[in-house]
């Protein structure tokens, strides 16, 4: 009811203004016309404004017109070559007045106009326009109401948008407002030029019409009288635009301007602007150009413009450790203003960037966990995500979001119901109350969708269940009998291999984490190499050192299930001695500990915590099925480690945390 009513408004509102625009004007308002229009002769009085709107905008009704291509920069046939020439003649007129200087006096508004004040009241594009229509006696006029109506344009909602854009585009004093500027875009200030193009472009004049590239030509011509403002919303522009002649070589030229002002711009919201709309192709040499003009300013650096810098180094792809950690501080400082979409484009620009700051994600998680209550539990899925994609666990967050998943679970889509899985599986999170009914809900979730579910979310479903402990057992039987059937894995799939490795790992949990499987008393083992690669000699040549002979691990072993080991040391009942391997081979001793020490990256652990992620998490898991002590080191920072603190290293791990039965323990000393 309220959109039928919305459009019964809007159309009164539109038949009025063709009412208006066909009544008779008043004759102060005609002489001032006339006036106007006396002393600059008009080239193109007699050409008809609507042919003249038709030939340079498509119909909206789907007529085909005649447009300019990409390689030319004018229209060549008909009455479009007759618009072309004669206002090519207007501006060459108004070129002479541009070099008399008049371009580089500042223009004032008088704000104390009966026109601008009316155009101040103006709450619709289309009034705006009738305004144009009415009142506009000079390009200053019109090239203000082109951007308010602009202004007023962008802040409606996109259905508003769709309905306000056929009713501008169909407007009468559109068609006048546009031959307007094409006549007179030489004779612009510098500000009226680019905001105008950037209003023709973004209210969707297509790019290839005659008054889009008349306008960048003007602006090729002029870009070296271009404040560093105006320099900002041209790049803002073009950075929306697709490539063509003009738009290429307004671009390099734009490149170029740039690299000689970026000393004397002190600007910071000009700046990241630049940085933003010149993209990631800019020169690097430009992109550390752009870095030092902002680090310079970094102490005049606002929240706002914290934000704005932030995502402007995604856009130019670039990672500046000293502007990220400054705006991180900002953002901090702030973060219960920062808005919910802005949280999550925080997020991404740090995946893209790789910037890691687990102070930063730790202020966003516990500003979110404090005001969950107020979010959508969509959001809070969302923001999950993003942490989940940089491998950052928000646990407070995660435990209050499983209470609301089991109070009420009805809102779970299927899409849902698979990012959920797949967050709480790679970070390897079970909440710590009501465990059990969290795993039920998503069962109980899951089988709700198992009709009509494909395949391939299927085994992506119960694959990060598995990763858990969990076994749902209906999904499963349905996963095994379309693998027996082989409808799970086709020969060409692109995914062929990771869907592989996906449901081995699920076969391997039914077997190795249902209750009734029971500790082997015998593990086979084999060495695959007796070589160990180059980001494992240095621990080879400790262990080597710590123990005294080779013979006293074994380095490569391959378990069954696929599952691999780096080392392997086997100790006594009260690990306190070190068996040779020779000696433990032959037959199986219940009181040997076998002890198995992973290499593992940096990756593989949560974020800013020894925690494990979830393949890592459910492989100690089984080592530990299969009779074994893991311990778990991070490779990047042993090797950074000297040979006498490397040995020290592995004696404690060895020796000390062995005596510990707790593996959640030696997890946590990892770092």
């Amino acid at each position: 009811m309220n959109k039928r009513i919305t459009y019964l408004l809007n159309t009164v509102r539109y038949l009025h203004r063709y009412s208006s625009v066909l009544t008779p004007r008043s004759s102060g308002t005609t002489r001032k016309h006339i006036l106007w229009i006396s002393r600059y002769r008009d080239p193109l009085g007699n050409v008809n404004f609507r042919e003249l709107f038709l030939n340079i905008f498509p119909s909206l009704h789907g007529s085909s017109l005649r447009f300019l291509s990409q390689k030319t920069d004018v229209f060549s046939t008909g009455a479009e070559a007759l618009v072309s020439e004669q206002a090519s003649q207007s501006s060459l007129e108004a070129e002479k007045l541009d070099d008399s200087g008049s371009f580089k006096a500042k223009h004032v508004v008088d704000h104390d106009d009966p026109f601008f004040n009316s155009l101040r009241k103006c709450t619709c594009p289309c009034d705006a326009l009738d305004l144009a229509s009415e009142s506009a006696v000079s390009i200053k006029h019109y090239t203000n109401c082109l951007t308010t109506a602009w202004r007023l344009f962008k802040h409606m909602s996109e259905e508003q948008q769709r309905y306000e854009k056929q009713l501008i585009f169909e407007h009468p004093a559109f068609a006048k407002l546009c031959q307007q500027l094409l006549r007179d875009s030489r004779r612009m200030t510098r500000g009226d030029l680019v905001f105008s193009l950037h209003a023709v472009v973004n209210l969707g004049v297509p790019q290839n019409t005659l008054l889009v590239q008349t306008l960048l030509r003007v602006c090729q011509e002029k870009l070296n009288q271009l404040d560093n403002r105006c320099v900002s919303v041209l790049a803002t522009t073009l950075s929306g635009m697709d490539k063509d002649k003009n738009v290429s070589a307004l671009q390099a030229g734009l490149q170029l301007l740039v690299e000689q002002r970026i000393s004397s711009i002190k600007d910071i919201f000009i700046l990241q602007n630049l940085m933003k709309c010149m993209g990631k192709d800019v020169p690097v040499f430009l992109k550390k150009k752009l870095e030092m003009a902002v680090l310079k300013e970094i102490d005049h650096l606002t929240f706002p413009n914290a934000l704005r810098v932030f995502l402007a180094l995604v856009a130019m792809n670039y990672c500046s450790y000293p502007i990220l950690t400054a705006c991180s501080k900002k953002i901090q400082e702030n973060v219960h203003d920062v808005p919910f979409r802005q949280l999550i484009l925080i997020l991404e620009a740090c995946h893209t960037l790789q910037y890691r700051n687990v102070k930063l994600f730790s202020a966003l998680a516990d500003y979110v966990n404090s005001t969950a209550c107020l979010w959508d539990k969509r959001q809070i899925i969302l923001f999950l995500s993003a942490c989940e994609v940089l491998g950052f666990q928000p646990s407070e967050l995660m435990e209050i979001f499983a209470e609301k998943l089991t109070e009420d679970p009805e809102f779970l889509n299927l899409k849902n119901l698979l990012i959920v899985l797949r967050v709480y599986s790679r970070l390897n999170y079970v909440p710590r109350v009501q465990k059990h009914r969290f795993f039920e809900t998503l069962q109980s979730s899951l089988n709700k969708y198992l009709p009509q579910i494909s395949d391939t979310e299927l085994l992506k479903a119960t694959y990060s269940l598995c990763i858990l402990g969990y076994l749902p057992h209906q999904a499963l039987d349905e996963l095994l009998q379309k693998d027996s059937k082989d409808e799970l894995i086709l020969s060409d799939d692109l995914y062929k291999e990771q869907k592989e490795m996906m449901l081995h790992c699920v076969k391997t949990c039914m077997e190795l984490d249902s209750p009734s499987f029971t500790k082997p008393a015998f593990v086979v083992t084999e060495d695959s190499s007796s070589l160990v690669s180059l980001s494992l000699r240095k621990a080879q040549e400790a262990l080597i050192e710590l123990l005294g002979d080779e013979n006293m691990f074994r380095r490569n072993v391959q378990l069954p299930y696929k599952y691999h080991v780096d080392f392997e040391i086997r100790m006594d009942s009260e690990g306190k001695k070190v068996l040779p391997i020779t000696a433990t081979d032959d037959y199986p001793d219940p009181s040997v500990q076998r002890l198995a020490l992973l290499f593992v990256p940096l990756s593989t652990f949560c974020m800013g915590t020894t925690h494990p992620q979830g393949k890592l998490a459910m492989k100690k898991r089984h080592l530990n099925k299969l009779g074994y002590h893991v311990i778990l080191i991070q490779n990047r920072k042993f090797q950074e480690m000297t040979n006498e603190d490397a040995v020290e290293f592995l004696k404690g791990k060895i020796y000390l945390e062995n005596t510990s039965s707790s593996s959640e323990a030696t997890v946590q000393d990892n770092n």
